[in-house]
């Protein structure tokens, strides 16, 4: 049988098949190629959107917004319309006049102003007063001198001797108001040991060095250790309180400071891990939606919303989605309303209260429905589940944490933010860039112990002195708790 011409010879199935392996190959590289573009497409959207957060669209602290700070076109606030300054009506704070003045410097007239007669005291017909407030001479330290006398006993012949104060413990020591001034400056005005010893000496005539000022810190926490345990108990049975922890740099190793806080009691604790939750505590806690909060058992949750307020106008900035806008202008105007039936002293009304329900519901719903219509991003490698966008997970947290999001409408003790925590956290970062970390762990409770005694007589309205010579059993008698 004669072949026929057409039929391919082995060269052209040689050829055949090597051009379809070519084309097996470049199919496979160019999806590689796509998946690698993939992924440095999402890299190059994820270091986009780090250059454009800063602290007013993310939890980035103002320092890291560098000298060339940006110009803010609004706040998290928005603009009131109103000047900069005092407004109109708000309590002055006027220094006012005494009645009974602690000097008195009369002043006459040598001579009369139109003919030159001379004049004397007893010619004043009366008198014009200015007072000027100013601080006394700088003394000589007070030295008190404690002498335990002994004695023999005339019917036995015993010796007796008297027994010093429990507080004097040294043939010399410093006094305690002048501890409770070098623990006010050092924990509360968080000036650095050695600093310290300056304006003790300027001011005082007292020299001290960083040894002593360590023992009076110690001593000092070791006293009120009962206050500070008094007021944690107090925190976690209060109804509403505030928790946020920050690192803390203790013996060269990052730890952490934890806080717990109400409206009348603040209280500190370090940990070496994060994930250390304070323990029996009921009610509500108000938090930054840092997840193992949510491990707490027993409680009622309220992130802060100030949080939603920042990660929705990055949202809007950067990912440009009309969603975050909406929820954001519906939360603003939600606090508002809130607060101004706060200060009237009228709950909001259930209609109201559901009319925000049902346009948060709504927002939720375009959002989902926006990123329903989106393409899925590729996952980096083979495990795991596919990558959300950063405004679909928002959205996810938003809906499933609708309850406690909107907790403040509800409740009248739930505030809308975790201001009061975070605030009381502020400072410790300050000390932290004063003075650097602490050395000793021992010398990092005895801060905690000490600041918790002194934000604590601070929101009491307690004058800081006295509470820091004060008996721990009289101020714990004295905590108000609402």
């Amino acid at each position: 049988m004669v072949p026929s011409d057409d039929t391919p010879s082995r060269d052209d199935v040689t050829a055949a098949a090597s051009g379809d392996a070519t084309i097996e190959a470049l199919r496979a590289e160019n999806a590689v190629l796509r998946a690698e573009n993939a992924a440095l497409m999402a890299r190059l959207g994820e270091l986009e959107r780090r250059l454009g957060l800063n602290s007013s669209n993310s939890g980035k602290p103002p320092s890291s917004d560098g000298l060339k700070k940006p110009v803010r076109v609004s706040s998290l606030r928005g603009s009131s319309g109103k000047k900069s300054g005092g407004q109109k009506g708000h309590p002055g704070g006027t220094l006012c006049r005494v009645e009974t003045p602690d000097a008195t410097i009369e002043h006459y007239p040598e001579a009369c102003a139109a003919c030159g007669e001379a004049l004397t005291a007893a010619m004043a017909t009366g008198h014009v007063a200015r007072q000027v407030f100013d601080l006394p001479e700088p003394r000589p330290l007070i030295v008190t001198e404690h002498r335990a006398y002994g004695w023999r006993c005339a019917a036995c012949g015993a010796r007796t001797r008297a027994a010093f104060p429990e507080a004097v413990t040294a043939p010399v020591q410093y006094g305690k108001r002048i501890g409770a001034l070098v623990l006010y400056l050092l924990h509360y005005q968080l000036l650095p040991e050695k600093r310290l010893a300056a304006p003790m000496a300027d001011l005082f005539g007292v020299k001290l060095v960083t040894a002593t000022i360590g023992r009076i810190s110690q001593d000092c926490a070791g006293r009120l250790q009962d206050f500070a345990d008094a007021v944690r108990g107090h925190v976690a049975a209060a109804p509403v309180k505030h928790l946020d922890e920050t690192g803390f740099r203790i013996g060269g190793k990052t730890q952490w400071l934890h806080i717990a806080s109400t409206v009348w009691l603040t209280f500190y604790r370090t940990s070496a891990k994060r994930g250390s939750l304070p323990a029996n505590v009921t009610g509500i806690v108000v938090h930054d939606h840092w997840k193992p909060y949510y491990t707490m058992t027993g409680v009622l949750h309220a992130p802060c919303n100030a949080h939603h307020l920042r990660e929705l106008k990055a949202v809007v900035e950067i990912e440009k989605e009309d969603w975050a806008r909406k929820m954001q202008r519906l939360l603003s105007r939600a606090c508002y309303l809130t607060n101004l039936a706060r200060t009237q002293g009228l709950p909001l009304k259930p209609s109201l209260i559901a009319l925000i329900e049902r346009c948060y519901d709504g927002i939720l719903a375009n959002g989902m429905a926006f990123h329903d219509a989106q393409p899925a991003l590729t996952k980096a490698g083979r495990r795991g589940r596919t990558p959300r966008r950063v405004g679909h997970n928002l959205l996810l947290r938003l809906s499933t944490r609708k309850p406690d999001v909107l907790r403040f409408l509800t409740d009248r003790d739930v505030p809308f933010t975790n201001n009061l925590a975070e605030q009381d956290g502020r400072m410790m970062k300050l000390r932290q860039k004063i003075s650097g970390g602490f050395r000793s762990q021992q010398g990092a409770n005895d801060f905690a112990t000490i600041r918790s005694v002194l934000s604590t007589a601070r929101k009491q309205g307690w004058n800081m002195l006295q509470t820091l010579i004060g008996e721990p059993a009289r101020l714990v008698a004295a905590i108000r708790l609402a």
